[in-house]
């Protein structure tokens, strides 16, 4: 076996983490592609090796080989930054999500985890906040009417939609006491008796979350930043290369990180049903060793987590081929009058049920 302190396999976490969501990103651009032509009733990308399945490296190499494009009167330093600015903003999200349990190596004991904070939560919406810098900074930098305009829309968007979220989680956050997202994935499931995932406890702090996920993202119904008719490509209308690429990129990026803050929020995380059962029959039935046994079941745990990441992923371009955009007005006017006050009577009503006891 391997002997590594265990800062060096922690670090090695790290670096998978940040691959993974490099290469589901990467793949999310092939799946859309392929779901859009099921729902359509088409042939999808089939031409970039077996099934299509090189379409995304082709992808990078035309991103990679087309001219710069910097427009007149820009500013070149900004118009460089801003997509720099989403593309890490997006990445440093997915630091703090607990893609499993521990996993243990002879006296070494790390988490499936790239940081493990107690402030997990404010983490990532502080990160989150910061994305919007991002779109502003590119859209101004461009010197484009258009691109100012998508970027604005983009900032008022977020903003507006960011308040609901946050909201939403403060009843999730009122039932488990604690910002840290390991250990509200653990308070989903404890050892001897079944403990019931968030979402039978908050279905309608999720579908605000749900809801507001698909705004932050900029995802159809709710992608008004680059509405085509109206704004031309938004605000990133004078992008090209590999600038442009960070753009898209960091898009599914964040669809992937918020599927996985989502799943563990709400739906049990790396938990799965019987995991202790499981665990406790390869110990005393087929003789296994207590830490090889919880490594295999943090394993499945882990597979389990990515099939309901996967889901919400497969959820969100569904949406975006089945329903036509808002009006600008429409997605504000959802956002304060609706989305807002149904999250306040959701904190409200949880902290009735608290004080008496129900959940």
């Amino acid at each position: 076996m391997l002997e590594l302190p265990a800062l060096g396999w922690q670090s090695i976490v790290i670096f998978v983490v940040f691959a993974l969501s490099l290469l589901i990103a990467t793949y999310c651009t092939y799946a859309e592609r392929v779901i859009a032509a099921f729902l359509q009733d088409r042939v999808g990308p089939d031409r970039a090796g077996p099934y299509g399945l090189l379409q995304p490296l082709a992808d990078a190499v035309k991103m990679f080989t087309k001219e710069e494009f910097f427009p007149g009167g820009a500013n070149k330093v900004l118009f460089v930054v801003g997509p720099c600015l989403a593309m890490i903003t997006a990445l440093m999200s997915s630091a703090v999500i607990p893609f499993g349990n521990t996993m243990s190596f002879g006296n070494n004991l790390f988490f499936l985890q790239g940081i493990e904070v107690n402030i997990g939560m404010l983490w990532i919406f502080g990160v989150v906040s910061l994305g919007v810098y991002g779109v502003m900074i590119g859209g101004w930098a461009s010197n484009n009417k258009f691109s100012l305009l998508g970027a604005v829309r983009a900032a008022s968007q977020n903003i507006s939609y960011e308040l609901a979220m946050g909201m939403s989680l403060i009843a999730v956050l009122m039932i488990s006491g604690t910002l840290s997202l390991r250990e509200i994935t653990l308070q989903q499931s404890v050892a001897g008796e079944w403990q019931v995932w968030n979402i039978v406890k908050q279905p309608l702090g999720f579908i605000i979350f749900l809801v507001c996920a698909f705004a932050e993202t900029n995802r159809t119904p709710f992608d008004l930043p680059e509405c085509e008719t109206e704004l031309v490509g938004g605000y990133h209308t004078e992008y090209s290369s590999m600038k442009l690429g960070l753009y898209l990129f960091s898009e599914y990026v964040n669809i992937f990180v918020v599927s996985a803050v989502m799943s563990v929020l709400y739906f049990g995380g790396f938990n799965f049903p019987f995991q202790y059962e499981l665990r406790d029959w390869f110990v005393n039935s087929q003789g296994w060793e207590l830490a090889s046994a919880q490594n295999l079941i943090t394993l499945l745990g882990t597979v389990g987590l990515f099939l309901k990441i996967f889901a919400f992923i497969f959820f969100f371009m569904w949406i975006r081929w089945t329903l036509p955009r808002f009006r600008y007005d429409q997605l504000m006017r959802l956002g304060w009058t609706i989305l807002i006050p149904l999250a306040v009577f959701n904190i409200v009503l949880t902290g009735a049920l608290i004080l008496f006891g129900v959940i």
